[in-house]
């Protein structure tokens, strides 16, 4: 069964919601939330109690230039203002919480992250597979959903770790709001999955981009030193595995598409890395791509451009390509290249090859739990996503062309 972008069950459910919620803030039941920095900052400080956002390293003026871009370009529903609402505010709330215990415990400076395994490649190309494949191997560490969501617990009273509770309700709610959710990208909460959380509480990443159309943000955002902001990445991953009361030392296994538009910074931050690069056809991964966008952006909006959507996630992907080649020419890194048709003929001898370059005997054990979970249901689901780049406006010669070898400084201008 194929499900289509334009699936009934959530456009009737969205309907819904926007008409209710339109009807609320008319009545007066409820005030319009507003998209102003200042606004939110204010709500989050009430939210948290707390006053102090942190060192000042850019993530001001990227609340300016990201909430202008909302307002320029994001032609938001009265849901997708609701839910950019509660993103931001959790997002600087987030600061808050994180600044206050970094303030009461310095030494979370000091936990140790030995030697990550960074799964490097574009969305689309099979990092997630890549990423829970290697979570299978107790060896690892690894970022859950429910973490990467929600970094800090916010209700110490409750009996359980309320990260959890939260992870499980946010699934719930993206499932009903976006049936399809579940086929593009099967998760559950307290499985591996990257660190996107992370980035969007620095006001940061391709998160925003690809569920609100902000394309001034992703130019500015492209243009970034982004070392800050994966040095504050770096202090969360030293938090989580603070959190778990983690006193061993295994390599952690991270993976976020945005790494291979960063790839400089982040082996700037963490310099003993192992990467994993990935590779896929530029027709899959930029059909893929366009179709993960479009669904998560009529979620939001009502006026989404598919053809916008293909030619802005082509360059996306064309400039990625470019600035991980040339991070790698910059850095001298353990690392292995796995192309996506490999992997789908043979995972396991590609696997092998990947633990041969980290070093580490690829037992019957791990390949065994790698097995099941090649074989479950969830994973399966990916194999029903189904999309044509011609209704996106690209054909197979415009993007063979644009992905052949450019500088990276023409595309992020283009």
């Amino acid at each position: 069964m194929v499900i289509s972008a334009g699936c009934s069950s959530g456009n009737d459910r969205l309907g819904f919601v926007n008409e209710g919620l339109e009807r609320a803030w008319r009545r007066g039941w409820f005030s319009r939330p507003s998209l102003e920095p200042n606004a939110l900052l204010a709500a989050a400080r009430q939210t948290t109690g707390l006053h102090d956002f942190g060192a000042e390293d850019g993530w001001r003026d990227r609340l300016d230039r990201l909430t202008a871009s909302l307002h320029d370009e994001a032609a938001l529903t009265p849901l997708g203002t609701t839910i950019a609402y509660g993103q931001l505010v959790a997002a600087l709330a987030g600061r808050l919480r994180a600044t206050a215990l970094w303030q009461r415990r310095p030494e979370i400076a000091q936990v140790p992250l030995r030697a990550p395994i960074i799964v490097v490649g574009q969305m689309r190309s099979g990092s997630t597979r890549m990423q829970r494949l290697l979570a299978c191997d107790k060896r690892f560490a690894y970022t859950r959903f429910f973490e990467s969501w929600n970094p800090l617990p916010r209700w110490n009273w409750l009996p359980i770790d309320d990260r959890r509770l939260r992870g499980w309700l946010a699934l719930r709610v993206a499932h009903w709001l976006n049936p399809r959710f579940g086929v593009i990208h099967p998760v559950r909460p307290h499985q591996a999955d990257e660190e996107i959380g992370l980035h969007n509480v620095a006001l940061y990443g391709a998160a925003f981009e690809a569920q609100w159309c902000i394309p001034s943000f992703a130019r500015y955002a492209e243009a970034l030193d982004s070392r800050p902001i994966y040095a504050e990445f770096r202090q969360h991953l030293q938090t989580i595995k603070w959190l778990r009361r983690d006193k061993g030392n295994r390599p952690w296994i991270l993976k976020l598409p945005q790494f291979s538009q960063d790839l400089d910074a982040v082996l700037h931050t963490f310099p003993d890395a192992r990467i994993v690069v990935l590779h896929r056809n530029g027709k899959e991964v930029v059909g893929s791509s366009a179709s993960l966008v479009h669904n998560q952006m009529m979620v939001q909006s009502d006026e989404v451009d598919r053809h916008w959507i293909g030619r802005e996630w082509l360059r996306k992907v064309a400039l990625r390509t470019e600035r991980t080649a040339h991070a790698r020419d910059r850095h001298a890194v353990a690392g292995i290249d796995v192309a996506f048709t490999d992997m789908h003929q043979d995972w396991r001898a590609e696997m092998g090859k990947v633990y041969a370059m980290l070093g580490t005997p690829f037992t019957l054990d791990v390949e065994r739990q790698m097995a099941k979970f090649m074989a479950r249901r969830g994973h399966r689901k990916l194999q029903r996503h189904r999309y044509d780049i011609a209704d996106y406006g690209l054909t197979e010669d415009q993007i063979a062309a644009t992905l052949q070898p450019r500088d990276a400084s023409v595309l992020a201008a283009a």
